[in-house]
This record gives structure tokens, sequence and C-alpha cells, in this order.
């Protein structure tokens, strides 16, 4: 958060009459504060915001689908900046895993904001072109309910008082009262509750505080209920910590099936276990990012390619674990018995073809309404990594490399 603190420095130095009045407030900021509570959010993950909802840009101040201290992307693809704070960095959960429960053994700094100041360093950024939204998360004081509350307040200043139009990614606090999620699904973009772990059971393994199935499950379907009345905006995600406790791939995937056909999930993120010293894992190994980039790619594969439970369950070894390789490419290598034509593959058949993905699928089908093709650069030029997919491929009869050389090449 070193960037947020000269950014924040650099509004006191402007000119009042370029930010406002609001700006005043940081002048005597408190900029541990806002380090410390930054940084307590440094492994929620925000990297999509989609959001349908549309503004009239005269009457709101901020925009959710403009471009602009983290940063997101918007449906259309443009990068949005975001202000990304706790409430507050006290807890009353002990999570084994994370810096700012009671099982933290060092010292740490206590913080929290007045809805009054998080709103007005919020306008603030926003007022100097830093932000273009809000990502809003925090421990639990001294109950669930108490702090949402605060949070809450925070939003009806934005919303109320400086008539705050951007994009809104709030947390909902595990076991938080309805009335609260309703309240916040009436002002936010995006709501979200982190499962952390794929089940009950290893959630017991890193916590005894938390409840799966209450504090968690039940908060899940109560947002769902609530977006099934009144549409969230940019509906609701969740998020697993990978490798924490153990869990296989597999079971990983299996909860999250259950979360997009049952909870209606917009988006899963993943993030992979890192132990921090304090902690009581600080002695367990960090898990290698690879194994959260694979899990990014089966998920992708379920959610855009709508490949089944059954063609990705080829991608898990005995153990239930990734390998590190495109699960895309290790089910290709065991479904495909022969190159496909692509003048005449169906756009599911071309889905699963390594290197072609929905818009060139797309583009091969709008192409050959007109044309054959019968050249490799012809499916280059449609976007189609040729390295990947030409083995897997027949053109005008022919294959360029033959795929069960191909195969052996890859399994060596």
């Amino acid at each position: 958060m070193a960037s947020l603190e000269k950014i924040l420095h650099l509004v006191t130095q402007s000119e009042y009459d370029c930010i406002g009045d609001e700006g005043k407030v940081l002048e005597n900021i408190n900029f541990s504060k806002i380090d410390v509570l930054g940084q307590g959010t440094k492994h929620d993950i925000c990297a999509s915001s989609s959001t349908s909802r549309i503004l009239n840009q005269a009457e709101t101040l901020g925009n959710p689908t403009r471009s602009g201290i983290c940063h997101s992307f918007a449906a259309n693809g443009r990068c949005l900046s975001m202000f990304k704070t706790l409430f507050t960095n006290y807890c009353i959960h002990d999570c084994k895993y994370c810096q700012n429960s009671t099982d933290y053994k060092s010292g740490k700094s206590v913080y929290s904001y007045t809805p009054e100041e998080l709103a007005r360093i919020t306008i603030s950024l926003y007022k100097g072109n830093y932000i273009e939204g809000l990502f809003l998360s925090s421990g639990v004081s001294p109950d669930q309910d108490i702090v949402t509350e605060k949070m809450i307040e925070t939003l009806k200043i934005l919303k109320k008082r400086y008539n705050f139009g951007g994009y809104i990614h709030f947390k909902v606090l595990p076991g938080v009262s309805y009335e609260y999620i309703k309240q916040a699904s009436e002002m936010a973009d995006r709501l979200s509750v982190n499962i952390e772990t794929p089940s009950k059971e290893h959630l017991s393994e890193i916590s005894s505080t938390k409840n799966y199935a209450n504090d968690i499950l039940k908060r899940q379907k109560y947002i769902k209920n609530l977006e099934l009345k009144k549409k969230l905006p940019a509906g609701q995600t969740t998020q697993l910590v990978v490798g924490a406790c153990e869990e296989s791939d597999f079971e990983i995937f299996k909860r999250v099936l259950k979360e997009y056909n049952e909870m209606m999930l917009k988006r899963v993120y993943y993030s992979a276990f890192n132990s921090v010293s304090g902690t009581s894992l600080e002695n367990m190994v960090s898990q290698p990012t690879w194994r959260e980039h694979r899990l990014y790619q089966m998920d992708w594969l379920y959610r855009v390619y709508n490949f089944s439970e059954n063609e990705i369950k080829i991608a898990f070894d005995d153990n239930g674990f990734l390998k590190n390789k495109d699960p895309k490419l290790s089910i290709a290598l065991n479904n495909f018995e022969s190159p496909l034509d692509p003048n005449d593959a169906q756009y599911g058949e071309l889905l699963r073809v390594p290197g072609i993905g929905p818009k060139s699928a797309y583009k091969i089908i709008n192409y050959r309404k007109k044309n054959r093709i019968y050249k490799r650069d012809h499916l280059q030029r449609l976007g189609v990594r040729i390295k990947n997919a030409i083995p897997f491929l027949k053109i005008s009869g022919g294959e360029y490399t033959r795929l069960e050389r191909w195969i052996e090449c890859q399994n060596q």
C-alpha cells in the first residue's frame, strides 16, 4: 500500500478547489491505519467487476463501467481501479492462516475507520481521479452485525451525501443478519462471502469459530434469494484458499460445481495458500502459484467452454490433483482418437481443440460459410493458436503432425 500512501500525500497537496472540501480530512490522516487496513485485504481477489448497472452520468458521481488501488476489469474489458480496504482489522475469528485472526502470535496494531472517515477518503481519492470504486471488507469486531452496520453506514454516506455512483464490492461477513445483507444488496454492485474451504470438515481444520453451513452457506443462500428478487448488477462471488487444509483439487472442483449450480455465483476465485509469519500455519509450505492458475483454467472450461463434469474429471490424477499442465490439453489427449476437420466440426467440437477458444470457434464457423479452410494461415488469422491446435486438426485431408507421435512427445 506504499503507492496508496503516496497517492494520498499527493491528494493532500492538491488544490482543494480540485478535490473539494472533503479533501481536508486527509490533512491529519493516519497513514499507518490506511496501510494496515489495506494490507489486510491483500489476499482478497477482485479481478472481475462485471456489472449491468447503467447510470445517468449527469446525476451521479462515479461510473462503475469507466476505467480510471487495486485493479479489476469491467464487463467491457476496461481496467477499473478500486480502493480496497478493511473497515477494521480487529477480528474475533481464529483462522490459522490469517494475520488478522485471534490466532496471530505476532504483535499487531489494531485500527478501525469511522463511516464518515472512510467515506471521505473514498470520495477524495475519487475526486483526485485515482479510483473508480470501493472494495470493502472487514474483520469481525465485536460481532458481525455491529461492524456490518458501520460498513453500510459508509455506503449510505457515499450514496446519499456524495451521490457516489462508482462500483462497490461489499464483503458479507460470516453469520451476519439477513436484514443487513438486504441493505447492502440495495447499494452494492456485488456481494461475496468467502467459503475458504470446500467442506465443513476442512473449515474446522483452520477455524474453530466459523460454522460452514450456517455462517457461510446460509448467507450465500440469502444473497441468492435477494438476487432472484432484485438482481444484483454484478452478482455474487466467493473465494477459496487453496492448500491451507491439504484438500485436493478435485474436492475444490466438486464444491465449485455446487457454488455455480446451487448458489448461482458469477465467479469463484482461488488464492494459493501463502504462509504468514506469526500464524499457526507459518511453518506450512506455501502453495505454488501454478496450482491456482490451473484451477482457474479448470473453472474456465466449466463456466465458459461448457465442458461437462465428466470431461473435466479426466484432468485430475488418481489423488485428485491437477498437474502443472493445461487441463484442456490433458482432456484432449485422452479424448481425441483422430484429428478434426475444422470445415465440418460443430462449435462444441472446435472448443475442445487446444488453442481454439469461443471467439476463434465462432470466427471459424462464420468464415467457412463462404470460404474453405485449407491452410494453417487461415486458422491463424482467425485467432487460433496453431502450435497448440494443429496436432488435433486435419486440413485438406492432411495431418501436419501425427497425433500419436505428438502425444508420445508430450508424455516423455
